[in-house]
């Protein structure tokens, strides 16, 4: 990094604190930890993750994305465990970048990318409109989409209101250029929901401050034996991929908005793995690079579109997180935890949009005539994590794109052509797998029994171990049971 701080990037760090500060502060509450810890992952994805070789332009910090899945670990570990868990997430994305696996995200189906966009986007509001009315959710994606039907009648109409308020103030604020330029939105929908509720002395549930020395644990030797454990273990290698991926895809989206240098993905991972290394070693959440703060989404107000120039922007952005943090954490117990679930409905709304981009409404007929694969693989995607969790939803997109290029793939054709006295010739043409197997004995099963078939296999480019036996047994069969003669050519 160079020496000189350019005022691009240092208005630009500026405007990324405002959009990050509200935005760390709610993911924290939201994962069911204290609000500082989510204070502490966007300081480390500043002043550490900021300095490391990777991404010239991406902010890091605590991402809406995995939200659902930290609550869910906290819950069943305890928040004691959470440190441990991040850390060792850290280490195998460290690993993922060491041996350049980082590319192979690139090859993730562009279906199951935004099946997963969608399911942490209906998991994400499902879970705050709860937090809406100041109502605690209940377990798990079904049990809140099912207790949505009764929550009309439990709900503060007062915290409703703000947070509600909040979400009005994050679609309007945006369409005045001259002040959204100069405020991001988040912070003047949180900042007015704060001066409302103390103004008027509202009886709404507001953020707890317990200072960073109360909130931070450092992880003990004893902790490290829950490793052994195998929920602890497929939760390490949730936190690890899912993590990677959307800081893989966030690079992707910051590339396509400035033309300085590349992502490197190996580095980036490396970056990412050193960054939850330490929040781990800090028991705090763990992070991602967030578009939403390194281009706002398109918004005016990211990284990105401020005008950064340089990675500088990004750690200062860590150093303004952090003389918050130490200077006034009491302003804190001024936010309405309303206003903050707000903030992650909206972001919520976002994830399921940009999901959804994929089937667009005017065209939804045309892609299912044309795609149909592409659109199951995306719905059954978002319908798991719903139901499950993330980590089950995207091994199970990721295994039915694997199974529908292989369908896609396995094009076998089988050519007839009558001889006369000489017989019948087959031909067999394309890629004979498992999957085709079916309609090739149904072809081969309806040539006439009391006709000679020669049967030419040299247009098959590829013959999987099923169908040899079958076309084995077949001929076999041709030739003892019916007593034609079989050719192979």
């Amino acid at each position: 990094m160079r020496c000189g701080v350019s005022k691009a990037d240092l208005f630009a760090s500026f405007v990324v604190f405002l959009v990050a500060l509200p935005l760390c502060v709610g993911v924290a509450i939201a994962s069911g930890v204290p609000a500082e810890l989510g204070l502490v992952t966007g300081i480390v994805g500043g002043l550490v993750v900021g300095v490391v070789p990777g991404s010239s332009l991406q902010v890091s910090g605590p991402a809406a994305g995995l939200t659902a899945l930290v609550y869910e670990a906290v819950r069943a570990y305890g928040v004691q465990a959470l440190g441990v868990l991040v850390f060792a997430a850290g280490v195998v994305q460290l690993g993922l970048g060491i041996l350049r696996l980082g590319r192979w995200f690139r090859a993730v189906s562009s279906a199951v990318v935004h099946g997963m966009l969608a399911g942490i986007g209906l998991v994400l509001v499902a879970g705050q409109v709860y937090a809406l009315g100041d109502v605690a959710a209940p377990a798990g994606g079904l049990g809140k989409l099912a207790g949505l039907v009764s929550l009309p009648g439990v709900v503060d109409p007062v915290a409703l209101s703000v947070g509600g308020a909040t979400i009005a103030v994050l679609l309007l604020w945006p369409r005045w250029g001259w002040g959204a330029r100069l405020v991001p939105a988040p912070l003047v929908a949180v900042g007015l929901a704060a001066a409302v509720t103390g103004g008027f002395d509202l009886a709404v549930r507001r953020v707890e401050v317990r200072g960073l020395v109360g909130a931070v644990r450092v992880p003990e030797w004893g902790d490290f034996g829950r490793l052994t454990e195998v929920g602890v273990i497929g939760t390490v290698v949730a936190f690890a991929l899912i993590a990677s991926a959307e800081s893989l895809f966030s690079a992707a989206a910051v590339d396509r908005l400035h033309r300085g240098p590349r992502t490197d993905y190996d580095r980036e991972l490396i970056a990412q793995g050193v960054g939850n290394a330490v929040c781990g070693a800090l028991g705090a959440l763990p992070m991602t690079a967030v578009i939403v703060r390194s281009a706002a989404g398109g918004a005016p107000s990211g990284g990105v579109r401020a005008g950064a120039r340089t990675k500088a922007s990004r750690v200062l952005h860590g150093g303004w997180l952090l003389v918050f943090t130490a200077l006034l954490p009491g302003v804190l117990e001024l936010v309405p935890v309303a206003a903050l679930a707000g903030l992650l409905v909206h972001a919520g709304c976002r994830f399921v949009h940009a999901g959804c981009r994929f089937v667009p409404v005017r065209q939804v007929r045309g892609l299912w005539r044309g795609h149909r694969g592409e659109v199951v693989v995306l719905g059954v995607t978002a319908v798991v994590i719903v139901v499950g969790n993330l980590f089950e939803g995207v091994l199970v997109g990721l295994a039915l794109a694997v199974a529908k290029t292989a369908w896609d793939v396995s094009h076998v054709q089988v050519e007839t052509k009558d001889l006369g006295d000489a017989g019948i010739v087959v031909r067999v043409l394309g890629h004979a797998t498992f999957l085709r197997l079916p309609k090739l004995l149904d072809a081969l099963e309806a040539l006439p029994c009391d006709r000679v078939v020669r049967l030419e296999l040299g247009g098959l480019r590829h013959v999987d171990h099923a169908c040899a036996a079958a076309l084995e047994g077949w001929v076999v069969g041709r030739e003892m049971g019916r007593g034609a003669e079989v050719g192979a050519g």
